[in-house]
């Protein structure tokens, strides 16, 4: 079977976007336990890219994009998670959700009351999974792991506001357009290939991602890094957010939708 063309992509991204923008009016519930799970899944990617990226730390003194890479092939198991098994990730619906609301199909307010409680429920699947799963079960509490996500904690925080909201960009760019591609696949593999690609290059370029960071922040602070709760909302998570927001929503939902769709009003 063939994949969908840029124009069925964006059908089915309006319809897909149209559900998701029903769900809250239908269940809070669900979509919150559902939006839980994403942040789990995201996290799952995270602590799978920081074990086997910064687990050899001998070859990545001689091969510094090393981490990188290998952080790269393992982190998409997160995003492909979220596709194939239908729950709610913040920077996905972040794109999703712009076609069905520039075709009128749901108001601005469905928009941002879906963002709202997508990321609430993305925070607490993230955090509750990085404290039991991860920093409970020691799995980052011996070298090389404990000193590499202390490290990766405080330099996402020392980054200036710029940068950060640049790079969020460069993530969710990246993160929508898997989605999109996802979206043209017909079966596993295809949506796991259409995750894969993209979600890999935003790791090894070193992009901020908020939901991922929803892991590898509060993890270095459960392992002791030098960063407190104000200084990562504002150093990190407000500007990553807003990056998002923009890569996700105008550089994938609105462009390709009034590409694809040219009679769409912008």
């Amino acid at each position: 079977m063939q994949l969908k063309s840029p124009a069925e992509i964006s059908a089915a991204a309006t319809a897909a976007g149209s559900r998701k923008a029903g769900m809250l009016r239908a269940s809070a519930a669900r979509l919150l336990v559902s939006s839980a799970l994403a942040g789990a899944f995201i996290a799952f990617g995270g602590v799978l890219s920081l074990i086997i990226g910064r687990g050899f730390p001998g070859l990545a003194e001689a091969n510094p994009a090393l981490p990188r890479l290998l952080s790269g092939a393992v982190f998409p198991v997160g995003l492909i998670l979220v596709v194939v098994l239908g729950v709610e990730l913040f920077t996905g619906n972040n794109a999703l959700l712009i076609p069905g609301y520039m075709s009128r199909r749901h108001t601005l307010k469905d928009v941002v009351l879906n963002w709202t409680v997508v990321y609430l429920g993305n925070f607490i699947g993230a955090v509750l999974f990085t404290w039991l799963m991860v920093y409970a079960c020691g799995l980052t509490a011996v070298e090389p792991w404990h000193s590499a996500i202390i490290s990766i904690a405080e330099a996402k925080v020392s980054m200036s506001w710029l940068t950060v909201f640049l790079r969020g960009v460069g993530a969710n760019w990246c993160v929508c357009l898997a989605v999109w591609l996802a979206l043209s696949g017909h079966n596993l593999v295809e949506k796991m290939a259409g995750c894969w690609v993209p979600v890999m290059m935003f790791v090894a370029l070193g992009y901020e991602h908020c939901v991922a960071n929803m892991f590898f922040i509060p993890l270095g602070m459960m392992e002791g890094a030098d960063v407190g709760v104000a200084q990562a909302l504002t150093a990190n998570f407000i500007p990553a957010t807003l990056g998002n927001i923009a890569g996700g929503a105008l550089l994938v939902g609105t462009i390709h939708t009034w590409l694809h769709r040219p009679h769409t009003p912008l």
